[in-house]
């Protein structure tokens, strides 16, 4: 089952279960992905739909710390039930410690060394994560392992 199919399956339960918070997050998941296909004007694939899931995720996670900045409390336990919600779509993120392993090979295959290289490591290193972990973390822990 496909990813859209899934929320489309996930729209109707919520419907019938008179779930409002979920009924809202995958409307406004279902509007983006349409709006993504409408711009590349052909549907969208399953990478291609959890490229904009990812997408909303981050969204939600970048209005979270600015709740949390604002302390918004009663803003930011919606937002955070939100992001709750669309992560159960993305795929298994992988740790901190995973994501060290596989940065880590790649810095060897390249051989690189210092801040330097940082842009041919995640080039490289970006297409094997994409969706498993969050860019921000990557790009961390890259930082990290080329200053060693």
């Amino acid at each position: 089952m496909s990813i859209k199919d899934q929320l489309q399956a996930d729209l109707k339960t919520a419907l019938l279960n008179k779930d409002e918070l979920r009924k809202d997050v995958i409307r406004f998941t279902m509007a983006a992905i349409k709006n993504a296909e409408i711009a590349k004007n052909k549907p969208l694939s399953d990478d291609e739909v959890l490229a904009v899931l990812s997408t909303e995720v981050k969204r939600r996670r970048d209005t979270i710390a600015e709740l949390e900045k604002a302390k918004r409390p009663d803003l930011l336990k919606r937002e955070q039930d939100q992001l709750e919600v669309l992560t159960a779509y993305l795929p298994k993120q992988m740790s901190r410690e995973e994501v060290a392993a596989v940065a880590k090979k790649v810095i060897d295959e390249l051989g690189a060394r210092g801040p330097q290289a940082m842009g041919a490591v995640m080039g490289k290193l970006m297409p094997q994560l994409k969706g498993k972990a969050d860019g921000k973390m990557i790009n961390e822990v890259v930082k990290e392992l080329l200053m060693q």
